[in-house]
C-alpha cells in the first residue's frame, strides 16, 4: 500500500468522529486513546496503525476500530479494500472442473444444481439454480448470505445466515485459504452479523436438509467429489 493509504484513513476517521462532550477541546475528533478505549486496543498499537510502522492488523482488530468509528457500509469495503491492496497473499484460483464433473452437472438439469469450492465460490450451475438463487452477479453463496437483497430473497435468513456462517468457519478451520480470506472480508465489511456467527459456529453444518428461496421450498442434498479441490455438488429438489 503506497503512503500509508491505511493509517491515513484511520486517523481522518478519527478526526472526524464525534468525540464525548467534555467542553473545549484542542484537536477535532476523538483522541486516540479514546479510540483505542472504544476498541479495545493500546493506545501504542493505534499509534503503529496510524504511522504505518503496523500494517498487518487481525480481522477482529479492523472490526472493533470499524464499530468504534461508526463506520458505513462503504467505509468498511473501502477499509478492506486497503487491506487487500497492501497485501500479495490472494487465494490461488480453485482447480477448473473435471469435464466429467461438467458432465454430471449437465445431466441435472432441469434440477437446480451447482458445484461449490469450500469457500462457497460457485464454480459451475444449472440454469435453474442460476434461475432461483437469486446471486445475479454474486458468485459465492456465503458472501451472497450477508447483502442486503438476501433478507428478502431467503424468509428463513437467519437460519441460512447460521448454517452459511458454520460452513465457511468449518472450511477455513481445515486450512482453506480462500475461505479464510473470505471470513476477513466480511467481519469488515458486515461486521457483527457475520462475526457473532462465525465465531458461534460449533457444529459441521448439515449436509441435507431444506431451505426456502423466494416462493420456493427446496430440499438439499450434498455429494462431496474427489479431487484436490475439495469441491461439493449441491442439489435442490423442490418440494411440493
Amino acid at each position: 500500500m503506497a503512503d500509508n493509504a491505511l493509517g491515513r484513513f484511520l486517523r481522518a476517521r478519527r478526526e472526524a468522529t464525534a468525540p464525548p462532550a467534555t467542553g473545549r477541546r484542542r484537536t477535532p475528533g476523538l483522541r486516540r486513546g479514546e479510540l483505542a478505549d472504544r476498541a479495545g486496543i493500546s493506545v501504542e498499537y493505534l499509534t503503529r496503525l496510524e504511522r504505518g510502522t503496523d500494517r498487518s492488523p487481525s480481522g477482529q482488530v479492523l472490526s472493533a476500530l470499524a464499530d468504534a468509528l461508526t463506520m458505513t457500509a462503504d467505509e468498511r469495503v473501502h477499509l478492506y479494500r486497503l487491506i487487500k491492496a497492501d497485501t500479495n497473499c490472494f487465494p490461488p484460483p480453485p482447480p477448473p472442473l473435471r469435464p466429467t464433473v461438467q458432465a454430471m452437472l449437465d445431466t441435472l438439469e432441469p434440477a437446480a444444481a451447482a458445484v461449490l469450492s469450500p469457500a462457497g465460490d460457485v464454480l459451475a450451475s444449472t440454469a435453474r439454480f442460476r434461475e432461483i438463487s437469486g446471486l445475479d452477479d454474486e458468485l459465492n453463496l456465503v458472501r451472497f448470505a450477508f447483502t442486503p437483497r438476501a433478507k428478502a430473497h431467503y424468509p428463513d435468513w437467519d437460519q441460512v445466515a447460521n448454517d452459511r456462517a458454520a460452513t465457511l468457519r468449518a472450511a477455513a478451520d481445515l486450512g482453506d485459504h480462500a475461505a479464510a480470506a473470505l471470513a476477513f472480508e466480511l467481519s469488515l465489511t458486515v461486521g457483527a452479523a457475520f462475526t457473532d456467527r462465525y465465531d458461534a459456529a460449533s457444529s459441521l453444518p448439515a449436509a441435507t436438509g431444506t431451505e426456502r428461496w423466494g416462493a420456493h421450498l427446496l430440499v438439499f442434498e450434498t455429494l462431496y467429489l474427489a479431487g484436490e479441490g475439495e469441491h461439493r455438488l449441491m442439489i435442490y429438489f423442490s418440494q411440493h
